[in-house]
């Protein structure tokens, strides 16, 4: 069983992921991913670097990801060329780790943690999606606080991906998180029941 997990920005994707891992799935995630596959000398950092220059780059050559948040939320072609640049190699690097966990623990339900799961496409290669929301203003005041955003900002990086509507139509799971810790643990609890009996 492989499940795909996504929701849109500040919906409480991070909590739902880790109490799937509590629960014992085993989580393959996109933005470690990216992280490796953005270190210093891979293929990808020489692509972002040279598409973005070295304002990105941190003292020690590294890529700074806010400075490169910075510019791609601001800029929405900019933001499509850097998914250009990292999807391809995310999506094969995710699905090399599915194959070895599904070859060495076939019984164990797999869940590809992905902010762009259905952007990238890759929601295509799971076997039920999890979509995780919230209300518009409930996401914002997480970004304020989370992110230290004003208010501009957080609505500019809402407003540069797929609305959540157009997410939860992908969905088999939808779990809701305009509450309480307790009650998104809750229903984490019953998607996750239902997966391991598939």
């Amino acid at each position: 069983m492989v499940a795909g997990l996504t929701g849109g920005i500040a919906c409480g994707k991070s909590l739902v992921s880790a109490e799937l891992k509590r629960l014992g799935a085993h989580i393959v995630d996109a933005d470690l991913i990216s992280r490796e596959l953005m270190e210093k000398g891979t293929p990808v950092y020489d692509g972002v670097v040279r598409e973005f220059g070295r304002s990105i780059l941190r003292p020690d050559g590294s890529i700074d990801r806010k400075a490169l948040g910075a510019i791609v939320f601001s800029d929405r072609e900019k933001l499509l060329k850097l998914n250009a640049l990292t999807h391809p190699a995310i999506i094969k690097t995710a699905s090399e780790e599915v194959e070895r966990i599904r070859k060495s623990r076939p019984e164990t339900v797999i869940v590809v943690d992905a902010a762009l799961l259905i952007e990238a496409g890759m929601h295509r290669a799971v076997d039920r999606v999890i979509v995780v929301y919230a209300d518009e203003e409930k996401q914002i005041e997480r970004m304020k606080k989370r992110d230290g955003l004003d208010e501009p900002e957080a609505r500019r990086r809402l407003s540069c991906q797929m609305p959540i509507k157009e997410k939860i139509k992908y969905a088999d799971y939808l779990i809701e998180n305009n509450g309480t810790v307790e009650e998104l643990e809750s229903a984490v609890r019953r998607v996750f029941a239902e997966l391991a009996k598939i």
